[in-house]
């Protein structure tokens, strides 16, 4: 009765639209009122939910985000691709993959993706010919990728979620290879669409141009390497990588491309507070809510109801990802993570899959919800920036659908593409 309570107040909390967050607390709270514990114990695993040290790096990595968004890198990153690959058919939406795949890398954030380079590149390809809904389901599905490759502060929270089971240094690594198998796999997808639809391509600048525009995405680029880098070199910790790219950011984008000015500043910093802000109350929250699952036991019964219905590890992973993405159908992907996490992260231990993959897996899964609707935020946001209604875009988004659920079975089923970098730390 404990468990329907739990999950009756947090399901009735999100239908009346009560932020998840709070939804999450609320929740938890009444499940520890009505199976007698004390509440003070509630309200302190709140407290020590955020009480851990490496979530410092998220709100670094988030303002260095924010420095890059509206420090005219997001610029400097399509010219470059537009010289690179801009000259195939249909050459500006593998543009719009390629430079998700590079801004991804650095801002970490799939809704920053699609507000800086949705800003820029649907109207210059709505310009150049290409359908409204091709520009925009290009840019949607493509923003993901800041979630797999590194630095993702979604990897930090579900880092957390494993309680220190997984290696944030390990899991950016594995990240990279299927973050970039995802985007050559949505780069073959635009490239089909686009000849099927007639779009021509792109003259070629020369290689003079491609030379220069390189070397103007080069400090920019260099933003995720140092982050990255240095967590992996053991010269910084996940922490202080954070603040080193933020500082990092900041001087690029005041003394080198010299393009930040006060306000956007500014709207840097108050855009950052409030991403932070919402992030750590959920994940606050959440710790509540988590707790109060593991004590109904939730994650054992769900390995028992899992290998009850059947022993074939393949059956037990199709049907793992087929909840993950009806789930990220309608809610938010860190309260998701923090939920899913400990529930799942048991079965697949049972499975003998490593925490690394699932990890991959989850985000992949997660991430695609963020692009389906009826909650998907980067499709309402994509739909919003390039002024196309949301109906309009879901009918012809189906193909890059299918080239990310083709990426995710690769991921599922392949151990190699998430584990094989991350090995090589142990050698």
């Amino acid at each position: 009765m404990g468990l329907l309570l739990l999950l009756g107040v947090f399901a009735l909390c999100v239908i009346i639209g009560t932020p998840v967050a709070f939804a999450l607390g609320i929740a938890a709270l009444s499940a520890f009122w009505y199976e007698g514990l004390p509440l003070f114990v509630g309200f302190q695993r709140i407290v020590s939910g955020i009480n851990v040290f490496s979530l410092m790096a998220i709100p670094f990595f988030i303002f260095a985000g924010e420095l890059m968004f509206h420090g005219g890198i997001a610029m400097r990153l399509v010219r470059f691709a537009q010289s690179a690959v801009g000259a195939v058919r249909g050459g500006l939406g593998v543009v719009n993959v390629f430079s998700s795949m590079l801004f991804g890398g650095i801002s970490g954030s799939a809704i920053a993706d699609i507000s800086a380079l949705g800003s820029i590149l649907i109207p210059v390809m709505k310009d150049k010919g290409y359908d409204t809904d091709y520009a925009v389901n290009v840019t949607v599905t493509s923003s993901i990728a800041g979630i797999i490759i590194p630095p993702s502060h979604n990897m930090i929270i579900f880092a957390l979620a494993t309680g220190g089971a997984v290696s944030i240094s390990k899991l950016f690594l594995a990240g990279v290879v299927p973050g970039v198998l995802m985007c050559l796999c949505l780069a073959i997808t635009a490239y089909v669409v686009a000849v099927k639809r007639g779009y021509g391509a792109e003259k070629f600048p020369g290689w003079a141009s491609l030379a220069l525009n390189f070397a103007a995405a080069i400090p920019g680029l260099l933003t995720a390497v140092i982050i990255v880098g240095g967590v992996l070199s053991g010269i910084f910790t996940v922490t202080e990588s954070g603040a080193f790219g933020a500082m990092y950011a900041f001087v690029v984008t005041l003394l080198v491309y010299r393009s930040i000015t006060w306000e956007k500043f500014r709207i840097a910093v108050v855009n950052s507070v409030r991403t932070t802000a919402m992030v750590m109350i959920l994940i606050a929250c959440a710790g509540a809510f988590a707790y109060m699952l593991t004590y109904f036991r939730v994650p054992t019964k769900t390995v028992d109801l899992l290998t009850g219905l059947t022993d074939n590890p393949i059956l037990i992973l199709l049907l793992i990802n087929a909840v993950l993405l009806l789930l990220g159908m309608i809610m938010d992907m860190a309260a998701l993570i923090l939920i899913c996490t400990p529930i799942f992260l048991p079965v697949m231990n049972a499975l003998g899959i490593d925490p690394l993959q699932f990890g991959i897996i989850l985000l992949v899964n997660l991430g695609l919800g963020l692009c389906t609707p009826p909650v998907g935020t980067c499709l309402f946001v994509g739909c919003a920036v390039g002024k196309l209604p949301i109906e309009k875009a879901v009918r012809t988004i189906w193909p890059f659908y299918i080239a990310i659920f083709v990426a995710l079975m690769l991921i599922t089923f392949v151990p190699a593409i998430s584990l094989t970098l991350p090995g090589l730390l142990d050698r």
